[in-house]
C-alpha cells in the first residue's frame, strides 16, 4: 500500500511539459547512405515505425534520441512525464511481420514478473514497466516500456543525452515518411555495475524440450547443430564458449568451411571434434541430422578434414601450472558433448577457478 502510495505522488503533481526538439543545427546525412538499421540485411523501411524525436507515444511518453537498433525493433530513450523519469521504449516492426513471435517477449516479461519479487536473481533482470500498441503508416507496432539499464548510477547521463539532443541534434537522414536517426552514446559509468538479463525476444520456456534452430553460429550447440531436443544445457555450452572468449580473447570456433568460405554446419562439427575428440554413440544416436555429418560406424563424413587433435591443454597458452589446470576444468563442465553431463549453473557457480577470480 505505502509502495504504491509512493509510486503514484508525481501522478498528484503537474507532468513534466514536453520539450520542442526543434533545432535545425544537425548534420543532414546522404540519402543514399546507409546507415543504422537501414544496413540490417533484408531490410525494409515500411516495417519500421517511423519514430521522431520530440514525438509523444500514449500522451505519456515523449522520445527525447535513439538508443540503438535491430533486425525487429529501435531502441529509444523517452521522458515519462507522468512519473517524471526516464525510460527506454522498444519500437517493434508492424505486428504483421513479427508473427507468433508478436506476444513472445512480452509473455515471457509477464511469467517473470509474477515470479517472487525476493528471488535473489530478481534484482539482476530487467523488469517491463508498460506495453501498448502504435498505429503506423501501415500496420500496427507493438511498444515495451523497461527502465534504462543501470538506472540507479545513470541519471546524469540521461539528462546530459537530454540536453546534448536539444543543443547538438544527433545526425540524420530526411526520407519521405521518415528519419532515419544514427544512436547516441550514452557513455559508461566509472563505477562498478551489475550485469542486467534483458532481450527476450527469442527466450523459451525451459522446463521442456524444443528442437528450432537457435544461437548465433560460433556458439551453437551439437545439440542444436544435429537437431537433438534441447533445453538448459545449451546456455552452459554458450557460457563455456564464451568465456574462453573473454580471458583468452579469441573464438574457440569459427565453422569456416575451406569450400565455401562461410560459416557450414559440417566445418563447425569437425572443430568440435578435433577439439574435444569424437561425440558418444549414444548421443549421435539421437539425431535427426547425424546421417547427414556421420556414419553409421560414427565415423565424422561430412566431407571436411577434422585435422590433428588438438585439445584445450594446447590451446590455452595464457596461464600456466596450477592457474591452468583450474581454468580448463571449469571449461570442461561446460564444452561436454552430451548435455547431461554438462554442470548446471548452480554447480559452475562454485567451481574452484571461478570462486579464486571472483575473491580477488
Amino acid at each position: 500500500m505505502v509502495v504504491s502510495f509512493l509510486r503514484s505522488l508525481p501522478r498528484l503533481g503537474r507532468r513534466w511539459t514536453p520539450f520542442s526538439f526543434s533545432n535545425p543545427n544537425f548534420i543532414r546525412l546522404p540519402t543514399g547512405q546507409a546507415i543504422e538499421e537501414e544496413t540490417i540485411p533484408g531490410y525494409v523501411a515500411g516495417r519500421y515505425y517511423p519514430t521522431r524525436i520530440g514525438e509523444i507515444l500514449k500522451d505519456r511518453y515523449q522520445v527525447v534520441g535513439k538508443l540503438g537498433f535491430g533486425a525487429s525493433s529501435t531502441v529509444w530513450l523517452a521522458r515519462d512525464m507522468e512519473y517524471h523519469s526516464y525510460v527506454t521504449l522498444k519500437l517493434f516492426i508492424k505486428s504483421t511481420s513479427m508473427g507468433q513471435q508478436l506476444d513472445d517477449e512480452l509473455n515471457i516479461y509477464k511469467r517473470i514478473e509474477g515470479a517472487s519479487q525476493k528471488h535473489p536473481g530478481r534484482k539482476y533482470v530487467r523488469s517491463l514497466l508498460d506495453s501498448f500498441d502504435v498505429n503506423g503508416p501501415e500496420d500496427k507496432h507493438r511498444c515495451l516500456v523497461h527502465p534504462p539499464l543501470w538506472e540507479s548510477v545513470l541519471s546524469f547521463l540521461f539528462r546530459d543525452f537530454e540536453e546534448n539532443e536539444l543543443q547538438s541534434p544527433c545526425p540524420r537522414k530526411e526520407l519521405d515518411g521518415r528519419t532515419i536517426y544514427t544512436s547516441r552514446e550514452l557513455g559508461i559509468p566509472n563505477q562498478p555495475c551489475a550485469p542486467i538479463l534483458c532481450d527476450f525476444g527469442s527466450a523459451v520456456l525451459g522446463d521442456e524440450e524444443h528442437s528450432e534452430d537457435i544461437q548465433p553460429d560460433i556458439y551453437r550447440a551439437p545439440e542444436v547443430i544435429l537437431e537433438i531436443p534441447w533445453t538448459y544445457s545449451v546456455d552452459i555450452w554458450n557460457v563455456g564458449c564464451m568465456v574462453w572468449n573473454l580471458f583468452e580473447g579469441g573464438s574457440l570456433f569459427s565453422g569456416q568451411d575451406p569450400e565455401f568460405q562461410t560459416y557450414r554446419s559440417r566445418a563447425h562439427l569437425a572443430e568440435m571434434i578435433r577439439l574435444l575428440g569424437p561425440p558418444p554413440p549414444s548421443f549421435l544416436a539421437r539425431g535427426n541430422l547425424t546421417q547427414k555429418f556421420f556414419s553409421e560406424e560414427g565415423d565424422f563424413c561430412a566431407g571436411v578434414s577434422v585435422g590433428e587433435y588438438t585439445p584445450l591443454e594446447q590451446r590455452e597458452t595464457s596461464l600456466e601450472g596450477e592457474d591452468k589446470e583450474k581454468f580448463l576444468r571449469l571449461v570442461r563442465k561446460m564444452l561436454q558433448w552430451e548435455p547431461e553431463r554438462r554442470s548446471s549453473a548452480k554447480e559452475l557457480e562454485k567451481d574452484e577457478w571461478l570462486q579464486t577470480e571472483l575473491n580477488k
